[in-house]
C-alpha cells in the first residue's frame, strides 16, 4: 500500500486502498483483477447522525476524502450483510469530516439506523490501478511466501496501524502472520497464480 515509490502507506489511499510492490514487477495482465476477486470495494463507512434532517457523518477512505462524493449512487452493506442502494442527494466537508444526505433518509432516526454501514462500490466502476499497484480487495485469498520459501498462508484482510498498513494472513497450521505492506516488503505479485512474494522473516510475521 505504498505510493509511487514511497515506502510508507498514505494515511488515506485511493478508492479501494491501493498498494504497490517493488522487485520483479507484475506478472499477468496489469490492472485486471483475477476472476475470484471481490466484487465490492469499501470506500467508506457511515457514522453518527448529524442534525435532525437525516444527514449523517461519513468516514471516507478515498484520497482526497471528498472523492467519495463523486460517486452519486452508494451501495450500503448493513450489519446484517444485506446491501441496499441509496442515491447521494448532497454531501460536503464539515469540521474536517464529511457529512451526507442520502435519498429516503429524512430524519435523525432513519440516519441512526444506517450508522456503521459500509459504503461500497462495484470493483468494475473503479479506475484501473497503475503500474505495480493493486487494490487490497483483489489480493484477498492470495498465497504468501517469503524469500526463504516459508509459506505464510493466505491473505485474510488488511489492517491500518499508526506505523503503516499490514497484510494479515491465515497460516496453514492455524494462527496469523502480520506482514508490513510497504513496497519494500512486497517483492512480487502474480495475479495469474494468485501468489505474493514478500521480503519478511517468518519469525517476525
Amino acid at each position: 500500500m505504498g505510493w509511487k515509490g514511497r515506502a510508507a502507506v498514505r494515511p488515506r489511499a485511493e478508492p479501494g486502498r491501493l498498494l504497490q510492490e517493488t522487485g520483479d514487477g507484475l506478472i499477468g495482465p496489469r490492472g485486471r483483477p483475477p476472476e475470484a476477486a471481490v466484487t465490492w470495494i469499501e470506500l467508506g463507512r457511515l457514522g453518527a447522525p448529524y442534525g435532525l434532517k437525516g444527514w449523517i457523518h461519513v468516514e471516507s477512505h478515498t484520497d482526497p476524502p471528498q472523492g467519495l462524493l463523486e460517486y452519486r449512487e452508494w451501495v450500503l452493506r448493513l450489519a446484517s450483510g444485506e446491501r441496499v442502494r441509496r442515491r447521494l442527494v448532497e454531501g460536503r466537508a464539515h469540521a474536517g469530516r464529511l457529512i451526507a444526505q442520502l435519498e429516503g433518509v429524512k430524519d435523525r432516526e432513519e440516519a441512526a439506523a444506517l450508522t456503521g454501514a459500509v459504503v461500497e462500490v462495484d470493483r468494475a466502476a473503479l479506475p484501473p490501478p497503475g503500474e505495480r499497484e493493486y487494490y487490497r480487495a483483489d489480493l484477498v485469498g492470495f498465497s504468501v511466501r517469503n524469500l526463504e520459501g516459508a509459506e505464510l498462508g493466505r491473505v485474510s484482510h488488511f489492517v491500518d496501524t499508526p506505523s503503516g498498513a499490514v497484510m494479515v494472513t491465515q497460516a496453514p497450521g492455524g494462527g496469523e502472520h502480520w506482514v508490513p505492506a510497504a513496497p519494500k516488503h512486497l517483492r512480487r505479485v502474480d495475479l495469474a497464480a494468485r501468489t505474493i512474494l514478500v521480503d519478511w522473516p517468518a519469525e517476525l510475521a
